[in-house]
């Protein structure tokens, strides 16, 4: 237990790491402040355009890919042949993800204003379910370009992520990955209500 815990806390600092933040400010620009005001690659892209916004994309994918990692690894690194989570790995793993995602939905280090999560999501897939990770990279890449919206394929592909991943992994973990995005819908209407008040 103690080792899980470890893996939690050290996905929520992990998540809490304000990478879009920082790389805004590097331009003299806070993201929270501009824009749709998510401090997230697509706000940063738009105002600061896709150079600068590649940080921000590879960074809050590596929180949670890190994240599930720290849980792999205090959990004994249980996968199959294709390095899918299994067994006692599962709940480590999944609880350091969310705790990621919290981090970067409310970050301890940037006055719990934080972004939406999924690429910090994106990153967990790819250790939860590898080769669903691949597919829904598959799907993105065919999406944006046959319709030439990287929007529409970063919709797509997220929300295949469970119908792919029930391609190499029982229900249960299914449906786990999909608790994992109801912190998305929990943080896209946390903002949605915000901008109304505004």
């Amino acid at each position: 237990m103690v080792e899980v815990l470890v893996a939690v806390i050290a996905g929520y600092l992990l998540g809490s790491v304000p990478v879009a933040v920082l790389v805004g400010r590097g331009h003299g620009v806070d993201p929270r402040d501009v824009g749709d005001r998510n401090p997230g690659y697509w706000n940063v892209k738009e105002r600061l355009g896709r150079r600068a916004a590649v940080p921000v994309f590879a960074g809050d994918t590596l929180k949670g890919a890190l994240a599930a990692g720290a849980g792999l690894l205090v959990s004994g690194a249980h996968t199959t042949g294709l390095g899918v989570v299994t067994g006692a790995s599962v709940a480590p793993v999944y609880l350091a993800v969310a705790a990621a995602m919290a981090g970067h939905a409310w970050p301890v280090f940037a006055s719990f204003r934080g972004g939406r999560s999924v690429l910090t999501f994106a990153g967990g897939v790819a250790v939860i379910c590898p080769p669903a990770f691949v597919l829904a990279v598959a799907v993105l890449v065919v999406t944006a370009t046959v319709l030439r919206s990287f929007a529409v394929g970063a919709r797509l592909a997220v929300f295949g992520v469970p119908v792919l991943q029930l391609l190499f992994a029982p229900a249960e973990l299914v449906a786990a990955t999909g608790g994992l995005m109801c912190l998305i819908g929990l943080r896209f209407g946390q903002a949605a209500l915000a901008a109304r008040r505004r």
